[in-house]
């Protein structure tokens, strides 16, 4: 098993497109490998992406809706009440302008538009708020909706879920050893709460990592595993972005090979899920982005909440330059 795990990614992809589930041991061997063996583990990685979803490409467009103001402390965060990044800041956004964000979803070809505020929870009137907005776009456009406004109680999480909201996001982040060292003002076990009422209102879970946060080689497989468990159905994969001001400025230990295997990785132990290249992936892959895509199968377009991405026009011309394609209103 040994020779298996280090040289035969190959047989390995092979066997979990048969059903096998990688171990952690097996996880960590991705993630520690030589950079020399990058190109065999995309390869493998490319076999089971191809098998669940061939040479498509999911694109998601986010709006952020309310932005900074947040009372949480999270390390990685521009918007969080320990930050100091200018960012710009303003309460929520007219139902008009939300509506609005939708056309520019389409104009981008995101067949995903997903709504986030900031905030560590709604309140009952931005539940209806959001409602308000979602309501409309599902009766004027053909697209998928995703929210991200916080923690949810299952009132609200119902609520949601009656008005349209295919996917609802709460990301862990991070692994709940080293969630401490990333915020203090909720836990690892008050994410998993908000993912398990978004699955038991019937809505897709979407929950992901962020990446080079201090965590170990095995806290990033403790992730992914985590997710497995979860049983969540899109994957954001964030990278992280030090953005000056926060508590995780000058943090960086990401190269473009290693984030390369940890998306691997994760293709790996959650093989049928959709995996998505997500924020901070412009600064940490760089030339090496269209590579992810052999593992990812979904991208963000556009902006993100605080910090610039890059054009639309250049993701589609990475997608037509693999012989990919994009899905249209996928889910």
């Amino acid at each position: 098993m040994e020779t298996l795990v280090k040289k035969d990614w190959k047989m390995l992809a092979e066997n979990v497109i048969k059903g096998y589930k990688v171990t952690a041991e097996e996880a960590l061997a991705i993630v520690q490998a030589p950079d020399n063996e990058v190109l065999e583990i995309l390869n493998a990685a490319f076999l089971i992406r191809q098998h669940y979803y061939g040479k498509k490409v999911k694109l998601n467009m986010i709006i952020n809706t309310k932005s900074g103001l947040c009372p949480e402390d999270c390390g990685y965060c521009s918007q969080s009440i320990v930050s100091e990044a200018p960012i710009e800041k303003y309460a929520w956004l007219t139902k008009e302008k939300i509506v609005e964000g939708a056309q520019e979803s389409i104009r981008r070809k995101a067949g995903t538009y997903c709504i986030v505020a900031s905030g560590r929870r709604p309140t009952n009137r931005e539940i209806d708020h959001v409602i308000e907005a979602v309501k409309e776009i599902r009766e004027t456009t053909d697209l998928k909706i995703c929210c991200c406004l916080g923690f949810l109680n299952e009132t609200h999480a119902s609520k949601l879920a009656e008005a349209g909201v295919h996917r609802y996001n709460h990301n862990l982040n991070t692994s709940q050893d080293n969630y401490k060292n990333i915020t203090s003002t909720h836990t690892y076990e008050d994410r998993v709460d908000t993912v398990e009422a978004v699955k038991e209102a019937g809505m897709s879970p979407c929950s992901g990592a962020i990446f080079g946060m201090n965590e170990s080689n095995e806290e990033a497989v403790e992730i992914a595993l985590s997710l497995r468990s979860l049983d969540a159905d899109s994957i954001p994969c964030n990278f992280l972005n030090a953005i000056d001001g926060t508590p995780l400025e000058g943090t960086s230990e990401l190269t473009p090979t290693k984030c390369l295997k940890l998306i691997s990785m994760m293709r790996f132990v959650n093989p049928s899920k959709e995996i998505r290249l997500a924020g901070g992936r412009e600064v940490n892959l760089r030339s090496m982005q269209p590579m992810a895509l052999y593992a990812a199968n979904s991208i963000f377009v556009g902006d993100y909440l605080t910090t610039a991405g890059q054009e639309p026009t250049a993701d589609w011309g990475i997608i037509e330059d693999l012989g990919f394609e994009i899905e249209e209103c996928a889910l």
